[in-house]
């Protein structure tokens, strides 16, 4: 009985197979979803930099929503449209709200939904 027990080691076939297709959903799932949050990152570094920059700060909310706009598309950030951008008033401050939700396929009827929401304020002059 010892003698067989120490003989059986390791995954069969199709534990093997089995793994593997785990691994591969996974891998699809890291490709289709990804990008959304590296294009996410550009978004909120874009947004990080506003507070620090002059024009921004002079920028009426028409303006401030251009000059985003136009940073987006330098970024090659075309997922963002300009109604997911909100620009309220506040006491001597602006505050930038960037609310979205990408939609994308991962495999077949299989989709994904990511909310994002950032907010920014910037000092006004």
């Amino acid at each position: 009985m010892k003698n067989s027990v120490s003989k059986q080691r390791g995954l069969t076939l199709i534990s093997w197979i089995v793994v593997i297709v785990f691994l591969l959903f996974q891998g699809v799932i890291a490709i289709n979803v990804v990008p959304v949050y590296m294009t996410d990152a550009t978004i909120k570094s874009i947004l990080e930099e506003l507070p620090d920059d002059a024009g921004a700060q002079r920028a009426s909310t028409k303006e401030l929503k251009k000059l985003i706009m136009k940073r987006l598309s330098i970024n090659n950030v075309y997922s963002l449209k300009s109604g997911d951008i909100k620009i309220k008033k506040g006491r001597g401050e602006k505050i930038v709200l960037v609310n979205y939700e990408p939609r994308g396929k991962l495999i077949g009827t299989l989709d994904y939904i990511v909310t994002f929401n950032h907010e920014i304020r910037i000092r006004s002059r």
